[in-house]
């Protein structure tokens, strides 16, 4: 680190990641219109990327001043570490759960590949759900194969190319759309029989499956239902779930956990940290069974990122990633003020949310919820955690004559965010009657907000809503105009 870093959280914190990280030069704000330090602005932005806040930052400063100008690779270790009991502590996990931490959900990926090799004669069949709804990138990670053009290490790479070890014929990737042509979510159980028929192809081939799980989608869905997880586990599939938004309950993460499923979480959504930063929760049994690690793993993890007895982890870099560590600290900073609020407190906070978004935008202007369950099915959305209501999916599409098309919301949303409104990136979930997709944008809250909001009143926090969520509108119809 340079003596001027020294001192910067801000800059450090756009380091230690791949090219999304970067700042660009004229905005001095990322891929996501966000930034690495607090702003006085609106933002609603938890299911894309959070700026941090100021309570988080002040926390990444404390620890730069701890680590000092040159942290060796023990104290990065020990840092980790510290932050491994943290998150075990904040979501009640046995001590015995292996945290894996990586510089982004999709390299989060690598982890659960690492943890499959060798289980079928003939290689991993990685069955990906959703890559529309669950990033871009994890259609290249989940495969094995490098999915930008430089590490978070700084390693030059091609993307598309096999991570040495890991990629290339020893991994086959199916991936199952969450959503039909129309748009429409798909139903559970077709989902999961589209996964058994191709877990029972790979079996044949001698490839042994992992299966995704997501837990909160791009829009906020959680699919398969759990009675369909079961029956993919029945058919000896290995489990993954995808919680990166971190709309988890800890019991959740614990009931994902004891049916032996590696749960992924990032700390840049709904936890309210900056991007980019992630781990993996790994129970024992399969921590306990993973062979050595991939020699490309050297490109793309440093030794203290994964547990200290991990077969192979001693071959890794022993270096500092001081970015990536003061994104986790603010991110896990923020996890334990939320889960040290009551539950009751928390759903106040989140029903408030979402009745002014009802009340200020769906009910003001031509726009409609897009629903988090598929068609027929509303009470998938009784059965999901209060977490999920954090994020709602709107379609935009009426605010133009003939449909608003993606490529407006994708304007709109920069404008919006240039302007100093920051919402969620649209996803492509509608379509409209020419076949295009249509405009989306979503409005997240997120941990820190929820803390924040904690301490109102019930008439102050409807009002604080209210106003955030008409300012938002008015945001909006200025963008579209």
């Amino acid at each position: 680190m340079t003596p001027q870093a020294e001192n910067e959280p801000a800059a450090l914190m756009t380091t230690g990641g791949d090219g999304r990280i970067r700042l660009d030069p004229q905005t001095g704000l990322n891929l996501y219109h966000s930034a690495p330090r607090p702003r006085d602005l609106l933002a609603y932005a938890s299911s894309t990327a959070n700026d941090i806040s100021s309570a988080a930052y002040a926390a990444a400063e404390r620890v730069l001043d701890e680590l000092g100008p040159a942290p060796a690779p023990g104290t990065y270790r020990g840092r980790l570490e510290a932050l491994r009991g943290r998150i075990r502590a904040a979501y009640a996990l046995a001590p015995d759960v292996s945290i894996v931490f990586a510089p982004s959900g999709t390299d989060l990926e690598y982890v659960a590949l690492a943890c499959m090799t060798g289980r079928g004669a003939a290689g991993t069949n990685a069955v990906l759900l959703g890559a529309d709804e669950v990033g871009s990138g994890c259609i290249r990670s989940a495969h094995g194969l490098y999915f930008a053009d430089e590490t978070a290490l700084g390693v030059a790479v091609t993307p598309g190319e096999p991570v040495p070890g890991l990629g290339g014929a020893t991994v086959d990737l199916v991936d199952v759309p969450v959503r039909c042509e129309d748009g429409k979510v798909r139903p559970s159980d077709e989902i999961a029989e589209l996964m058994l028929t191709s877990i029972r192809v790979a079996r044949a081939a001698g490839r042994h499956s992992l299966v995704h799980v997501v837990h909160g989608s791009k829009t906020g869905l959680i699919l398969p239902a759990l009675e369909d997880v079961e029956r993919l586990a029945a058919e000896g599939a290995a489990l993954v779930v995808d919680a990166c938004q971190a709309r988890i309950t800890s019991a959740a993460v614990a009931d994902y956990l004891d049916r032996g499923a590696i749960v992924f979480v990032t700390g840049s959504k709904f936890m309210g940290g900056p991007p980019f930063s992630g781990f993996a929760l790994v129970p024992p049994e399969i921590a306990a069974a993973s062979p050595p690690l991939p020699e490309g793993f050297a490109t793309i993890f440093l030794r203290a990122e994964w547990p200290e007895n991990w077969p192979g982890a001693e071959a890794l870099p022993d270096r500092v990633n001081p970015g990536l560590l003061l994104r986790l600290e603010a991110s896990v900073f923020e996890l334990e003020r939320f889960q040290h609020l009551p539950a009751g407190t928390v759903e106040r906070v989140i029903l408030a949310f979402h009745a002014a978004i009802r009340a200020e935008i769906v009910g003001k202007i031509p726009a409609r919820r897009v629903a988090p369950y598929p068609p027929g099915h509303i009470e998938d959305a009784d059965s999901h955690p209060i977490e999920m209501r954090t994020l709602s999916t709107l379609d935009l599409s009426a605010l133009k004559p003939g449909g608003a098309t993606f490529a407006d919301a994708q304007a709109w949303h920069k404008a919006m965010a240039l302007a100093g409104v920051r919402v969620g990136q649209p996803v492509k979930c509608v379509r409209l009657a020419d076949g295009g997709w249509g405009a989306s944008l979503r409005i997240g809250l997120s941990m820190p907000q929820v803390v924040g909001a904690a301490g109102l009143s019930d008439e102050a926090m409807q009002a604080r809503f209210a106003a955030d969520m008409a300012a938002i509108r008015e945001a909006l119809l200025e963008a579209a105009a």
